[in-house]
């Protein structure tokens, strides 16, 4: 048996299991006021609504507004389950991205980079809610990047799949 360790991603689930065993994940929530949805986008996008335009913020009535979609799957942290939210390619055109490199930031801080190919490729969902009820900080949310894994088994398990399965998203750098 291998030692949990081992695992590359047993620091970001020990800190999430913390978290929750606490009540810690309460003071993450200043991220998004009232547990309400956001989501900041910049880096190589051609679309900004800050001051310094540099980003664009999407306020939780703008992530709502874009067309909803649904993947079924199972993770490794949850069972087969219903994720909906707006397509990845859909919130890469509203901001007129142009890199080939997402990378990912959440509010405990796990970075991970994901090619913006996979947006188109897998579908792949930014989802806030899971079997229809809203994710908050303490189970995923606000915001989990979900991938269809049931439908690409060889190419989304393991390790390498594991990592892009990034939850509580703050924002996006797209990058070259």
């Amino acid at each position: 048996m291998r030692d949990f360790k081992e695992w590359p991603g047993w620091r970001r689930w020990a800190a999430v299991l913390g978290l929750a065993l606490v009540g810690g994940a309460a003071s993450l929530a200043h991220a998004a006021p009232g547990g309400s949805l956001a989501l900041d986008v910049d880096g190589e996008v051609r679309v900004t609504n800050n001051a310094a335009h540099t980003a664009y913020h999407f306020s939780e009535a703008q992530l709502l507004a874009l067309p909803v979609h649904s993947i079924t799957t199972a993770t490794t942290w949850t069972p087969r389950s219903t994720f909906t939210g707006p397509l990845l390619s859909d919130v890469l055109k509203a901001v007129g991205a142009y890199g080939s490199q997402i990378e990912i930031h959440t509010l405990d801080d796990y970075t991970c980079v994901v090619p913006v190919a996979d947006a188109e490729h897998y579908g792949v969902v930014i989802a806030y809610a899971m079997n229809g009820q809203r994710l908050k900080v303490s189970n995923f949310g606000p915001l989990f990047l979900i991938y269809p894994r049931d439908r690409y088994p060889l190419e989304l398990d393991g390790a390498a799949g594991d990592a892009k399965f990034a939850w509580q998203i703050k924002s996006m750098t797209i990058r070259r």
